[in-house]
């Protein structure tokens, strides 16, 4: 019996209501706590408003994909095991889990900082991205430093 490795949910997926993107679904859906979409819906709808009231030139969802396209990582390190001993191979990242990561980094950013609303925190960290700054551009650099002392390693990744 052959298994699938993917579900059928991103071709199922459907834009949001208000700007008609998937990226923004998939965003909300990994926000999303207990299935509480409605609260995860209100708290992206806040800080995209609050984005729209600081960025005035750009629209907030142009603002939204910019930053997560900042935030992806273009290569990253995988530990190996070669001859007894683990290297960290660093090796480029596929579509699928760039995206994934970047929406994980932006929201980790998000959840850290404590004492004021989600939907701040949120607006604040995607604006942040924006600028390229913040504590998801700082994971992503943090990775990319990571690859790139382990270079001397890449000819094990196959």
């Amino acid at each position: 019996m052959a298994y699938k490795r993917f579900t059928a949910s991103a071709s199922q997926m459907r834009g949001d209501a208000k700007y008609n993107s998937k990226l923004a679904t998939k965003f909300v859906n990994c926000m999303m706590w207990d299935g509480k979409k409605s609260v995860a819906l209100r708290v992206f709808y806040d800080a995209m408003d609050l984005i729209e009231k600081k960025i005035r030139d750009v629209p907030p969802i142009e603002v939204f994909e910019t930053a997560l396209e900042n935030v992806k990582p273009g290569i990253e390190v995988r530990s190996r095991r070669v001859g007894g001993a683990n290297y960290q191979v660093p090796m480029q990242v596929n579509a699928k889990r760039r995206q994934s990561l970047s929406i994980r980094w932006v929201l980790a950013a998000c959840r850290g900082k404590k004492g004021r609303p989600m939907a701040q925190r949120l607006a604040e960290e995607i604006m942040a991205a924006y600028r390229r700054e913040g504590e998801a551009m700082q994971t992503r650099e943090n990775v990319h430093r990571m690859a790139d002392a382990n270079k001397a390693f890449s000819h094990f990744a196959w």
